[in-house]
């Protein structure tokens, strides 16, 4: 384990070396405020064998965290993403595949057990890889998008799967990110940096759509992740290729506003990442700080991890505050929802990094 304190940020990064590729990770809900699990997607390169981890991070104000190995199952493919609910009573963990399928499985989070629940892998979900997977705040409904162009809904009812078909495009767009806005309302983000608001209860395509247009004829980028804050419903945060970050505001549909690009002149000097940005999160720790002093237009404070290695806070119209900057690929990272001062995230060269803020 390695550690570097950082007194000029007040923060503590410990990182644990690991055997495989991490490929994501999220923290699961918290059962005591020294002890936490971690769920992450392994792949071991040399084997050809993908698996589904679970780690216990135990920490306390005197001793730096540890990490210790709970428990694993193997996965019938590589997993592109990973989400989980957050209600520890019902707790549910769905992976979407390099094949084409779902996987559901519930974890104990006294034990550290996972187990199996069922999946979704006929031929007519998804054709390619499943790029993006989000549960609805019941836990109980999963939204997928797929490269094939196909968005599917999932519910878990009765302890099994049942899957409905929202959108098939034919292979004509492809999509990159989903995430839930409501109950009956997501948006999916994919290629020229496009943005598609549904809404279950008005079928057969997007009621809105986000096309951009600030580059003219250079939009040839993919959203990657996208982020929606619960106070903030009507906009949406978005990620993907040149280091590109963006908001969308249901109120001005046709104006993002823009928080970091290399390809935005105005916005370079201020942009931390120059390749694929491949996670947001809106970040709830800074946010706390000056929350009631920001304007309703004002984009919130958000999260991003990068294809050249940084880990940063982009604020609107300020300069970002970079966390980590890898030598490798940080190609996931959680904030603990609990506790928004911890951050976990993935590095490519096989390893995890925990960073406490303070």
């Amino acid at each position: 384990m390695a550690v570097l304190t950082s007194s000029s940020q007040n923060l503590q990064v410990h990182r644990f070396p690991q055997d495989h590729y991490i490929d994501s990770l999220r923290w699961l809900p918290q059962l005591s405020a020294f002890h936490r699990n971690i769920i992450l997607a392994a792949f071991d390169s040399e084997t050809s064998t993908s698996s589904l981890q679970i780690l216990s991070s135990s920490n306390s104000s005197s001793n730096p965290p540890e990490l210790t190995f709970q428990s694993s199952l193997t996965t019938p493919s590589r997993i592109t993403s990973l989400t989980t609910s957050q209600n520890p009573n019902k707790l549910l963990i769905a992976a979407s595949t390099f094949s084409g399928s779902l996987l559901l499985y519930t974890a104990d989070l006294v034990n550290g057990s996972l187990e199996f629940v069922d999946s979704v892998a006929e031929k007519g979900f998804h054709l390619a890889r499943v790029n993006g997977i989000d549960v609805s705040e019941n836990g109980s409904e999963f939204v997928s998008v797929g490269e094939d162009g196909r968005i599917n809904w999932v519910s878990f009812v009765g302890g099994g799967l049942s899957t409905k078909k929202v959108f098939d495009s034919n292979g004509l767009v492809s999509y990159g990110a989903v995430k839930w806005a409501s109950p009956v309302e997501f948006v999916s983000g994919g290629l020229g940096f496009g943005l598609q608001w549904w809404d279950q209860r008005r079928p057969g395509g997007p009621v809105s759509q986000f096309k951009a247009n600030w580059a003219r004829g250079t939009t040839s980028g993919i959203v990657h992740s996208i982020d929606i804050h619960p106070s903030r419903k009507h906009t949406c945060l978005a990620g993907g290729s040149s280091g590109t970050v963006f908001a969308w505001d249901l109120r001005w549909q046709q104006q993002p506003i823009m928080l970091s690009g290399v390809g935005t002149s105005d916005l370079s000097a201020l942009s931390p990442s120059e390749s694929d940005v491949w996670e947001v999160q809106y970040d709830n720790y800074t946010t706390s700080s000056n929350y009631r002093n920001m304007s309703e237009s004002r984009v919130l404070p958000a999260m991003i991890c990068s294809e050249d290695g940084i880990l940063a806070v982009i604020e609107q119209g300020e300069e970002p505050v970079e966390l980590l900057a890898e030598p490798c690929a940080i190609n996931s990272f959680d904030i603990d929802r609990q506790n928004p001062s911890d951050i976990v995230c993935s590095l490519e060269w096989e390893s995890i990094a925990i960073l406490t803020r303070s």
